[in-house]
């Protein structure tokens, strides 16, 4: 079967596949957050000073809190079928535009963070497997190690001190110079400039992770026979590397990255609060301090959406890396 055919055969395979799991996903979502105690109307009465039995009683009225389970599951799955992710009581606006407002400054800063992860991660792989058992590769296992162990949220506060507080050279917080007004490429370069240290932050723990896997992977691959026969045939090393051992290597990385997207989400929860960076992750927060279940299934939904689409990417990608991948 040619490469165009195994992509299509899985393609075709992992959507079917995923019609059940984002239902699932859906429904146990909902069940999980409606055994959280206390709801939005907790939350709004007890701040505006008016925490009474009659105010709480026409806040859920209002919201449809006071329905029974299985109606506010029906009505929350008649929403999405008809495109809807429901209202806020928080915020008074549909999800759909509060989750739209957040949406790209979090995509931007995952794909940042994964891009970094991946590309710095196998870099160091290669040259780790390259000088494997010498000093280098000693050196470089010993901060995978360091990276792995640091939490997220202290290596963010010690890239401020150093980056921010003592050098002055990056942003401390937000997404961009508030008021500078800036378009077009200065607007992207002052953007970018905001994302280094955030993303930074959340790349470092999984480059750690991919170094460690690529180099292990290059060390199995460089034992096999293709790799023998490419030496023999006269390929130089950089050649057998790059176009032989390098490519089989990358299998594991990307099912792996691919496994880690909610993970960047979930740490995206501390880096976005951390750097006061406007994403899914500091409103995914916000909802759970004001009970805002609204807005906490929509960005559990969507982050699920997310995953559900990076395996499907991984496995396109796995069909095409590797030939001897069949598909039934």
């Amino acid at each position: 079967m040619s490469s165009v055919g195994r992509v299509a055969k899985t393609f075709r395979r992992t959507a079917l596949q995923a019609i059940p799991t984002v239902v699932g996903i859906v429904i146990i979502n909902f069940l999980l957050l409606r055994l959280a105690p206390g709801d939005a109307a907790d939350v709004l009465a007890g701040e505006s000073g008016s925490a009474t039995i009659e105010t709480l009683a026409a806040l859920r009225a209002r919201f449809g809190l006071d329905q029974p389970v299985v109606v506010q599951l029906i009505a929350y799955l008649d929403n999405l079928a008809h495109f809807s992710l429901g209202f806020s009581p928080r915020y008074n606006l549909p999800v759909a535009d509060i989750i739209a407002q957040r949406l790209p400054g979090t995509v931007a800063l995952m794909l940042t963070a994964l891009v970094i992860a991946v590309v710095v991660g196998v870099a160091l792989g290669i040259i780790m497997a390259s000088f494997a058992g010498r000093w280098p590769d000693r050196l470089l296992s010993v901060f995978a190690i360091l990276f792995y162990s640091i939490p997220g949220f202290w290596v963010g506060l010690m890239l401020i001190v150093l980056f921010s507080v003592k050098l002055g050279w990056l942003p401390s917080g937000g997404s961009e110079t508030i008021g500078a007004g800036k378009t077009g490429l200065a607007g992207l370069l002052d953007r970018l400039r905001y994302m280094i240290l955030p993303a930074t932050s959340l790349a470092l723990f999984y480059v750690a992770i991919y170094a460690r896997l690529a180099r292990a992977a290059m060390l199995e691959a460089l034992t096999q026979d293709y790799v023998r026969t490419a030496s023999a045939k006269g390929l130089s090393p950089l050649a057998i590397t790059l176009r032989h051992v390098l490519r089989n290597a990358l299998l594991p990385v990307t099912t792996l990255a691919g496994m880690h997207l909610g993970g960047l989400l979930g740490g995206a929860v501390v880096v976005e609060t951390v750097y006061s960076w406007p994403g899914l992750g500091r409103l995914a927060f916000e909802a759970v301090m004001s009970r805002d279940f609204s807005i906490l299934l929509g960005v559990l939904l969507l982050s699920s959406l997310l995953v559900i689409i990076a395996n499907m990417i991984v496995d396109l990608v796995q069909a095409w890396l590797d030939p001897r991948i069949e598909v039934r």
